[in-house]
């Protein structure tokens, strides 16, 4: 009983607190009065998490609950303030009212007033920076499978281009054309304050904004990293209010958009004979006859319908599935937003498929006034299967998927097309469906993300705010090489040749990153006209990386590829390396001062200096200052006159530094790396130097940028816009340079300067605003002019992009005075027609070429009537490698787009165009489908090269070669183009096509039922939707498609197409669903 007796004491005394504390309560509700309302948007739409509060007493408040219902005690004359982000507060004063209803309307202003930048946020009108941005909402509107996707046309100076057409395609997006002559261009992406590689893994419906950072007063805030742009990508978190769930899905088909015409049956059996003639001097050495029969038997050809491998390879149906949902509540001291996200793509392609897994969770508490606690947490699972149309690593171009589908016989031949490896055509042509199965490639990408942030108020004026993250992430890439691949019949040893091979690569990446920020502002020291921010800064971030690489040889001869990635001990150990990259370590000290005078003067200025592993010695430590002004025009007295129409006008110059150390990481100091069979001092090892030569004395590439813009609005914001003009000196440029005759093959070193300067625009016009309709156009434009202003000691250098071997070398040079992306080859004159010769010697079986004319042997080889032309510009009266010159260039003269955006009575549409003009395609397929050289057996050709259009040396009644000039002349008076066969491949400006282009990007029209029928379901809003992406392209390109660049291990040799996986046309059912 004793042991009871002091609890029985504190449960006396908090019984008589309890009571007291009631008997109060009692006190105050006797002096109010219950009020109940409803609040709406100005759609009619009920809106939860309204915030609702007694004006009087900011302590009594409450939220809409999901239906915009609110309950609230207040006292006799009482006001409430009403607020939600994005709506402008309200204040009603109660009277003698017990119920209210309450219309919030859109504050345009306020929902694009805080955009996101480095480290905080800023209001957009005190910008003095160059950012753009675009809202969850906008991307909403257009359901799509990348984050990338969505950027495409939106934003001025943000080049966004797809690669190909393939599920998991690279997407290149240029900020202002990018500095960078070897190295990587790519922006930072951030996401949620987190550097990540990639932002294929972000669930695009739970964006709440991208912001892009364009000038360095707005990236040198991240130093080294921010070069090349900057994006900053902002989830979606839990906000006040009672619990809610969003369901969004698609499901919907997509065809191939384009294909080629081929040779039909009977015209590819009449270009075998003729090859044959032309290639074995008129012996036809069983060529022909072996397959076809005799030349009088090719009327059994007539009729043949031939078989469409482009079709049989690229013409699936396929199906894209995307679903996601997100949970998302709180309270004022505690909010969570969880989303589970599904996309599923059965591609175009037989045995091409792509699966990605996404589930975030956010989570944000306010343990007190003064302490904010922020979790996140993003886990991604993306599996990739196939191995494409044609990758740009690949061992050898003669594995071609496009190139073997386009290029293969219509018909079967016995002996030589069977169901197996075609032996015969090895090195050439594969069966196209075998080479789909003996490509064969599984990807597993898993991306995890962990993140948490404490923010303390210190003080009112003072905050600190302490970030710590960890990212992991794991790309296992199996690679599956079949008997017909050029990898198996030449790599691996005599033992081994023919049989299947694999390679495994396991690689994995972890990134650990601290940042730690104070936020000071001086608002309590100045005056109310003066309003100062400091922001002081560190952040540390360690990355370790690894691979496991397994290269296996000699698979049973009938393995295919899921057989050879699960029983890996049937194949046998090549070599087994686990490659460990050293660590890169970067650490970084930063500061921001941002200052405004009377609302209208701006200045901001920031400072960072980085030291990276990457470098040696006193060569680590990178500064990175910046700074720019702003004047807000409007705002002045003598603009008051205008003050009814001008709604905001401002100017803003910029100036500042940003670095880049987007190197390999171990290059100043020299690497080894596992090999096989390597001899060091004539004894057997394992290790051996890498290819690059090491270089201590590397540093910093820095770009420094000026920009000046001009911001205004007019008419209550109907037209905002903004105008831009920049300049961009790239300089000590980090590039992988040739090193011959040093037993290494490169090495990077500092060398030489580019240039970017450009103008910008962007508008946006609100041509119709009324509750039930409206019409929205925006549009926006980027012209960029690229120039390399210096190559150190060197004048140019040439590149290959090495899609035709050694037939075509050097056909992009770098040059100083000169952009990025000059294509080198020849001038075409036409062809030589009879009259070029004197006639033909019979004894040597030879034309004899006029001397007048250009002779073209060096590079064409001996030459006859009908074959390509070439032009002497050097005027000796041959062609050689002395006449290649400029002939196109890649990059565009300038980019935009425009969208247009309507709604009425419910329904809405939205049509989203993307253009680029003045940039040249090198339309390597071309050459490639019109050329049949000694190499090249039993090929078809492009129907440029038809009968009748082409030139031909072939008798039709006889089958053999005509050498009669006046025969042959009449023969081919009514054709174009030149003979097929040639020694070898050739570049000429035949193939350099103006790759301008329109594209209806993607339509979509919605509609969302009233609320008068899902309220009753409590369902808050539920929109139904179709939307067609690629509809159609306005091009004079003769290819695929004219967005395209398949040579990418470099940029040095842009925009050239071959062989990329085509695109697709696609069409999509979806719903967006709101509790």
């Amino acid at each position: 009983m004793k042991e009871n007796l002091p609890i029985r004491k504190w449960m006396q005394i908090a019984f008589m607190t309890f009571s007291l504390l009631g008997v109060g309560t009692l006190e105050v509700l006797s002096q109010s009065k219950p009020i109940k309302g409803v609040v709406k948007g100005d759609d009619g739409v009920a809106l939860p998490g309204v915030t609702v509060v007694e004006k009087s007493t900011p302590s009594n408040g409450t939220v809409t609950d999901a239906d915009g219902n609110f309950s609230i005690s207040v006292r006799e004359g009482a006001t409430l303030v009403i607020s939600f982000i994005g709506l402008k507060t309200q204040e009603v004063a109660v009277g003698s009212q017990t119920s209210i209803e309450v219309t919030m309307e859109t504050d345009i202003t306020q929902l694009s007033e805080v955009v996101v930048i480095g480290y905080g946020t800023m209001k957009k009108s005190d910008l003095t920076g160059s950012v753009v941005s675009i809202g969850g909402d906008d991307l909403k509107k257009v359901p799509v499978a990348s984050v990338a996707e969505s950027l495409t046309g939106r934003l001025a100076g943000v080049q966004v281009t797809g690669t190909e057409g393939s599920p998991d395609a690279e997407v290149n997006i240029r900020v202002r054309g990018g500095g960078s002559i070897t190295q990587s261009n790519q922006p930072l992406y951030i996401v949620d304050g987190f550097p990540v590689n990639s932002i294929n893994d972000i669930t695009p419906s739970d964006i709440e904004s991208i912001n892009v950072l364009k000038d360095a007063s707005s990236t040198a805030i991240y130093g080294s990293r921010g070069a090349n742009g900057v994006i900053i990508i902002t989830t979606k978190s839990g906000k006040a209010g009672k619990f809610s769930v969003s369901y969004n899905a698609f499901y919907g088909f997509k065809k191939i958009a384009n294909t080629l015409d081929v040779l039909n049956p009977q015209d590819f059996v009449k270009w075998q004979r003729e090859y044959s003639q032309l290639r074995f001097d008129s012996d036809d050495q069983g060529y022909y006859e072996n397959y076809f029969g005799t030349w009088q038997d090719r009327d059994l050809f007539d009729g043949l319908s031939g078989n469409d491998w482009q079709k049989q390879i690229y013409g699936r149906t396929g199906v894209v599935n995307s679903q996601d949902i997100s949970l998302r509540g709180g309270s004022d001291k505690f909010s969570y937003s969880m989303n589970y996200a599904l996309y599923d793509e059965k591609a175009i392609m037989i045995g091409s498929d792509f699966r990605r897994n996404n589930f975030t969770l956010k989570l944000n508490n306010k343990a007190s006034d003064k302490i904010d606690i922020g979790f996140s947490l993003r886990y991604s699972d993306t599996e990739i299967r196939g191995g494409g149309a044609n990758e740009q690593n690949e061992v050898s171009s003669a594995d071609s998927r496009l190139k073997n589908s386009v290029l293969y016989s219509p018909i079967q031949l016995p002996g030589i097309t069977n169901n197996d490896t075609d032996d015969q055509l090895a090195g050439t042509l594969i069966n196209p469906i075998i080479a789909v199965i003996d490509n064969d490639r599984l990807q597993q990408r898993r991306n995890f993300n962990v993140a948490g942030s404490i923010g303390w108020n210190i003080l009112e004026e003072l905050n600190f705010k302490s970030e710590l993250g960890f990212d992991v992430f794991n790309n296992i890439d199996n690679r599956f090489y079949g008997r017909s691949t050029y990898y198996v019949q030449n790599v691996p040893s005599s033992e081994n040749q023919g049989n299947p091979a694999a390679i495994i690569r396991d690689a994995k990446e972890t990134r650990i990153r601290s940042t730690n920020t104070f936020n000071y502002d001086f608002k309590n020291l100045l005056s109310s006209d003066h309003n100062l921010k400091l922001l002081l800064g560190h952040e540390v971030i360690h990355t370790q990386s690894n691979q496991l690489s397994t290269v296996l040889h000699g698979y049973p001869k009938l393995f295919l590829a899921d057989q050879a990635f699960k029983l890996t001990t049937q194949g046998v150990p090549q070599a087994v390396d686990n490659n460990f990259s050293p660590d890169d370590n970067l650490l970084s000290f930063f500061t921001r001062a941002t200052y405004e005078y009377n609302g209208k003067y701006l200045l901001s200025a920031t400072y960072r200096a980085d030291a990276s592993s990457r470098f040696a010695g006193n060569n680590r430590w990178g500064y990175f200052p910046s700074a720019a002004v702003g004047w807000k025009i409007s705002e002045e007295n003598f603009m008051q006159g205008t003050s009814n129409w001008l709604d905001n006008l401002k100017i803003r110059f910029s100036y500042g530094v940003a670095g880049n150390n987007g190197i390999d990481r171990g290059q100043t100091s020299q690497a080894f790396l596992s090999r096989t069979t390597t001899w060091i001092n004539g004894v057997t090892d394992f290790w051996a130097a890498s290819n690059l030569l090491a270089n201590p004395d590397l540093k910093w590439e820095t770009t420094t940028t000026r920009n000046a813009g001009l911001d205004f609005g007019i008419i209550k914001s109907k037209l905002v816009g903004s105008f831009e003009a920049y300049l961009n000196n790239t300089s000590d440029l980090l590039i992988q340079f040739p090193t011959p005759g040093s037993g290494y093959t490169d090495q990077f070193r500092n060398i030489g300067e580019t240039e970017n300067k450009g103008l910008e625009a962007s508008l946006t016009y609100v041509a119709l605003e009324k509750e039930k309709y409206g019409l929205t156009i925006s549009a926006n434009i980027g012209i960029n002019r690229n120039k390399v202003v210096s190559l150190g000691e060197l004048n140019d250098f040439f590149r290959d992009s090495g899609w035709a071997s050694t037939d075509i070398q050097g056909d992009f040079k770098v040059a100083v005075g000169r952009p990025l992306g000059d294509m080198i080859g020849y001038r075409s004159d036409g062809r030589y027609e009879v009259s070029d010769f004197e006639g033909y010697d019979a004894g040597s079986g030879n034309w004899i070429l006029r001397s007048d004319v250009v002779d073209g042997s060096v590079v064409l080889g001996t030459l006859r009537p009908g074959m390509m032309k070439l032009r002497d510009l050097d005027g000796d009266g041959d062609v050689t490698v002395a006449d290649k010159e400029r002939i196109g260039n890649g990059l565009p003269k300038h980019t935009g787009g425009f969208t247009l955006n309507g709604y009425a009575y419910g329904f809405d549409l939205t049509a989203a165009f993307n253009y680029s003009y003045g940039n040249q395609v090198y339309n390597a397929n071309k050459i490639e489908y019109t050329t049949a050289t000694p190499r090249t057996n039993y090929r078809n050709l492009i129907d440029i090269m038809a009968d009748g259009n082409r030139w031909t040396n072939l008798d039709p009644a006889t089958g053999t070669i005509v050498n009669d000039p006046a025969t042959l002349a009449a023969m081919n008076a009514n054709t174009s183009m030149w003979s097929p066969y040639m020694a070898r491949s050739i570049f000429s400006d035949w193939a350099v096509e103006d790759a301008s282009f329109l594209r209806l990007n993607t339509l979509s029209l919605g509609y969302t039922l009233p609320s008068s029928l899902t309220s009753k379901a409590r369902i808050q809003n539920l929109r139904f939707y179709a939307t067609a992406y690629n509809v159609f392209v306005l091009t004079p390109h003769s290819g695929f498609d004219p967005e395209v660049s398949t040579r990418r291990r470099t940029g040095l040799t842009p925009s050239v197409d071959y062989s990329a996986y085509p695109r697709s046309r696609q069409l999509v059912f979806g719903l967006n669903l709101n509790f």
